[in-house]
């Protein structure tokens, strides 16, 4: 974790704008969830979102302090406890802007399918999906089109309770394929040692189900939007991309170190 830190300093160092610290640190103070590899305590950085997020808020003389809660209390307390600024990492929906002021991306939950190289698993169009079972997570959205087509029972799911269980479906040959977040994907195949050795024959699909942008979600009052202005001010000169390969690499190395 120390590597990470040390590489994350070196990124905000080479930013020769970064404004001084004031005496009297300002916190963001933000909700979140157990999310990873995007959000977590017990992560390098507390997850790629969060390291994005503490980036930025840095450049803008900010202190963060994330709060963990269930999503949905995450989304009550964000938008409606003047103790939080807001929540994250939330997804752009055009209703939502209604509810909070939307922070620039601070990253993409990509979305696609997973399949076992010998499955030789392919698809263009969701109507070429209609020969295979399709592992999904139970009450996970995957895209307007998916969702609707499998309500009408044109493609054949199978629901499990977790990613986890899911991607364990699919190594045990139960489905052909799974949805799944690209980067969560990467993140169990890194670090869950219980899942089978056949976990080397995973594969992600390069064409994407859905894709949406993450976001923090400010409260919509004058100082949310005021919060707003400063962050994505600052959120411009962060490179998001190499953060998240900044954060891989530390996980493999933890994961070496582990072996």
């Amino acid at each position: 974790m120390k590597l990470f830190y040390r590489l994350l300093s070196v990124i905000l160092a080479c930013l020769s704008w970064m404004p001084a610290w004031a005496g009297d640190v300002n916190v963001l103070r933000l909700t979140s969830l157990d999310w990873p590899p995007y959000v977590s305590k017990s992560l390098p950085g507390e997850g790629i979102s969060s390291s994005v997020v503490k980036a930025a808020a840095q450049l803008a003389g900010w202190h963060t302090e994330i709060r963990y809660f269930p999503w949905s209390r995450a989304v009550q307390e964000g938008l409606n406890n003047a103790e939080y600024a807001g929540y994250f990492p939330a997804f752009y929906l055009k209703d939502r802007e209604k509810s909070c002021y939307f922070s620039h991306p601070i990253g993409n939950s990509m979305v696609g399918f997973a399949s076992l190289k010998e499955k030789k698993f392919d698809w263009q169009t969701l109507a070429d999906l209609k020969p295979f079972l399709i592992g999904t997570v139970h009450g996970y959205a995957n895209g307007e089109a998916f969702d609707l087509l499998v309500r009408q029972q044109a493609i054949t799911t199978d629901s499990a309770p977790s990613d986890i269980s899911n991607l364990r479906k699919l190594l045990a040959h139960r489905v052909d394929a799974i949805v799944i977040d690209k980067y969560v994907l990467r993140q169990l195949l890194i670090t869950e040692n219980s899942l089978p050795a056949n976990k080397s024959e995973v594969v992600f699909h390069p064409k994407e189900l859905t894709n949406f942008s993450m976001h923090i979600c400010f409260q919509r009052n004058d100082k949310g939007q005021a919060l707003q202005k400063t962050f994505d001010t600052a959120l411009e000169k962060v490179n998001v991309k190499k953060l998240e390969s900044l954060y891989f690499l530390q996980v493999l190395q933890e994961q070496k170190h582990t072996h």
